[in-house]
């Protein structure tokens, strides 16, 4: 096979790249281990920056969102029963999208497969080669050993993949915080307690009330690593998280049968540079963000726009300075969103052996909040999302 951009990983950073350069007339095989309808069960992430929107808009997979998806001004913050809403419209002129990552996929399928683009499932033993010449990727699908040519190759293929691993380890250089607490999440198809997201510190730990659309309630609670799924009731579930929440907010919690039941650890980590050669990494395969503030699926749709730009700069006018200058550009945008992220992360959660000093300095960093418009602007412009 031959192709002019391989893409590894079919989730939403390598099908919405496939989709951006598919539409500028460059040709893409995207290259998938998992099912589609494995890819398509996967929960994750359902707050999407102001420039993400219009991301998919251009991309002209938005129509679905435009219909179903919730518009929010603004969020909730809380500590015991005091609450503090930071208002984005308000303080930066942005807003944010609810609409989740599986739902984005799922439109991102049905634009790939209207448009012929060449996604490849169920496609096992990847390698890169030659990365820094003639660059090709072989793979094995459908019991048939493959070999696949190409200009360049975006690694899309997740914190687990093979291309951050391709590139050599004396030229990688990481950094990674592991937080001491992981967040316990439920799906619920009731409604949600709040038309906004409320993020809620409580001496017994953080819990977030989120939701997917007008029936479905996505929550969580901060609990140890050593916890397992199988220690949470639902009924327990639903008793810890009234007691994290604002009382008046609890008091119109509906609760119900839980969907989905998950634990997922907390960690911020990145791997620099992010090119190597003709090699370009994506998404989580350059790095990882706790979910605190929403940036995940946000980072990997950041990476694709300057990829996606680079590559039509350097198929249509010859220009290949953006991807020269590709980790640089979207190196920045990272390690803006990662201090977003720790920041708010270490704000609203309890730490093992946390002093009362420490207690205090996060007291202090809601009460600033509600007293000052810039903080608020501050936190508005990191939470729509930075510009490009």
């Amino acid at each position: 096979m031959k192709t002019q951009v391989a893409i590894i990983g079919g989730g939403p950073a390598g099908l919405l790249l496939s989709q951006l350069l598919n539409r500028a007339g460059i040709a893409t095989v995207v290259l998938e281990r998992r099912s589609r309808a494995y890819v398509l069960s996967r929960i994750r992430a359902g707050v999407l920056e102001w420039g993400t929107v219009e991301m998919l808009r251009e991309a002209g997979v938005g129509a679905r969102m435009d219909r179903e998806g919730l518009v929010h001004d603004g969020c909730w913050l809380s500590r015991g029963d005091a609450m503090v809403r930071v208002d984005f419209k308000e303080a930066c002129g942005r807003q944010v999208m609810v609409y989740g990552q599986t739902e984005v996929t799922h439109d991102l399928y049905d634009a790939q497969e209207a448009i012929g683009a060449v996604v490849l499932h169920g496609v096992e033993d990847v390698a890169l080669h030659d990365l820094t010449g003639a660059a090709y990727v072989t793979f094995t699908h459908e019991g048939q050993a493959v070999r696949l040519d190409c200009d360049y190759v975006a690694g899309c293929d997740g914190f687990h993949g093979v291309s951050r691993g391709s590139i050599p380890p004396e030229v990688r250089r990481e950094f990674e915080k592991v937080y001491p607490f992981g967040w316990l999440g439920v799906l619920s198809e009731t409604p949600p307690v709040d038309h906004e997201l409320i993020y809620a510190s409580h001496e017994r730990g953080f819990a977030l009330a989120s939701m997917r659309n007008p029936m479905l309630s996505r929550y969580y609670v901060q609990v140890p690593l050593t916890d397992r799924v199988e220690d949470w009731s639902d009924a327990a579930f639903w008793a810890e998280l009234k007691l994290r929440l604002p009382s008046a907010v609890a008091a119109q919690l509906v609760t119900g049968p839980t969907i989905e039941k998950s634990i997922a650890p907390l960690r911020s980590f990145v791997s620099e540079p992010m090119r190597w050669g003709r090699l370009f990494l994506c998404g989580d395969a350059a790095h990882i963000v706790p979910p605190t503030g929403a940036k995940g699926l946000n980072l990997a749709a950041s990476d694709v726009h300057y990829l996606s730009e680079a590559f039509k700069r350097a198929y249509g006018k010859g220009n290949t300075g953006g991807l020269e200058s590709y980790s640089a550009d979207a190196l920045a945008r990272v390690w803006q969103a990662m201090r977003f992220s720790w920041s708010l992360t270490m704000m609203m959660h309890r730490f093992p052996e946390q002093s009362d000093y420490e207690r205090r300095m996060q007291e202090t960093e809601l009460a600033l909040l509600e007293r000052s418009a810039t903080a608020r602007r501050l936190m508005a412009e990191g939470y729509t999302g930075l510009p490009f």
